[in-house]
């Protein structure tokens, strides 16, 4: 399966959006970093709880307010929304090969975008120092993501030498 195949994929911002919705995610983009950016994202958040383009909204800007405890929470939403969506067991950590294969029968775009928040998921946790969740996350993506199109790899190959230099300063010390 071919994972960079973008041919006749539906996409995240292919899902129609309520003009009320969209309006509120323009207006947030135009006072972005404000406490009114954040109440217009919570509200349209509210009007529409598992649109994909709403969590994205959402999970930028606090992503991009390094707010990684909050962008993980919705973060988390959105593996829980786009799971069901594909038919995925309840959690990541049982997602296997076949959970992969009937999911790309329904939407490959949506399963490329499982994955992807699957990394940023783990990658957030590894900000926040939960590096045996961070860890979890990226070696499934990486099982998942055989021809790592997603990238897994290096996020891994990093925090094993991370991990390998603090186990060197520690000998040290």
């Amino acid at each position: 399966m071919d994972l960079l195949d973008f041919e006749q994929a539906e996409l995240y911002f292919d899902e129609p959006l309520a003009p009320e919705i969209a309006e509120l995610i323009m207006a947030a983009a135009d006072k972005y970093g404000s406490e009114e950016a954040e109440g217009m994202l919570l509200r349209a958040s509210y009007m529409a709880p598992q649109h994909l383009m709403v969590l994205v909204a959402l999970y930028r800007y606090y992503f991009y307010q390094h707010r990684l405890e909050d962008a993980l929470l919705v973060g988390e939403s959105t593996l829980a929304v786009v799971g069901r969506r594909l038919g995925f067991p309840e959690s990541w950590l049982y997602l296997n090969e076949v959970n992969l294969g009937a999911g790309v029968l329904r939407s490959m775009g949506l399963v490329r975008f499982y994955l992807m928040v699957l990394k940023a998921t783990g990658y957030i946790n590894l900000r926040l120092g939960h590096f045996e969740a961070g860890q979890a996350m990226l070696e499934k993506l990486v099982e998942l993501d055989s021809h790592d199109c997603m990238g897994g790899k290096a996020l891994l190959e990093v925090l094993h030498q991370s991990m390998g230099n603090e186990d060197a300063i520690q000998r040290r010390a």
